[in-house]
């Protein structure tokens, strides 16, 4: 079999108006004191190719405009949603008032593995993405409804946060009722 690239036209992309009045899949992202503004572009492009409701950038996390997060985001600032929060706790309080199910991507004990996440219909839920470094804080484990983990075979289990974010909203977005 031969294959053939698509065309953008074939593609059937949506403009930035049909985008914005696209209906969203009920998750929104949380990035808190993520250092790479390229890792911050690459969430705006999964968080478009997901529908994604929004992302919250939280503490020192760059925002736009810029052009090293314009650079990998490819126009994806554009279409998403986002709102800067200086101070994450006060973010996860008001999400959990707004009835969002606050769900770490973490190594931590008790995690799920992600591929045993279930998902209620209509179930609002918050990803929270800490540091490259340090992961998701402390005070904010505590605050979490549920965390998810990606299973990992290998010897560093690690995974960029612009790789893991793209798997774990994939993930959701295939198992949304």
């Amino acid at each position: 079999m031969a294959f053939k690239k698509l065309s953008m036209e074939e593609l059937g992309r949506k403009s930035v108006a049909e985008f914005r009045t696209s209906e969203k899949s009920p998750v929104v992202v949380v990035l808190d004191n993520v250092r790479s503004m390229h890792n911050v572009g690459s969430v705006f492009r999964s968080a478009d190719a997901f529908l994604t409701r929004g992302i919250y950038l939280c503490g020192y996390t760059p925002r736009p405009p810029h052009r090293d997060i314009h650079k990998t985001a490819l126009g994806a600032t554009e279409t998403v949603h986002w709102e800067y929060e200086p101070e994450i706790i006060s973010l996860i309080q008001r999400l959990k008032s707004e009835g969002y199910t606050i769900c770490a991507v973490e190594q931590a004990e008790g995690s799920i593995p992600l591929q045993e996440l279930e998902l209620k219909a209509g179930l609002k839920i918050a990803l929270v993405f800490g540091n490259e470094v340090e992961g998701v804080q402390d005070p904010v484990l505590e605050l979490c409804d549920l965390c998810v983990e990606i299973p990992q075979s290998g010897m560093k289990h690690s995974l960029n946060i612009s790789v893991a974010a793209g798997i774990v909203l994939w993930e959701i977005a295939r198992k949304q009722p």
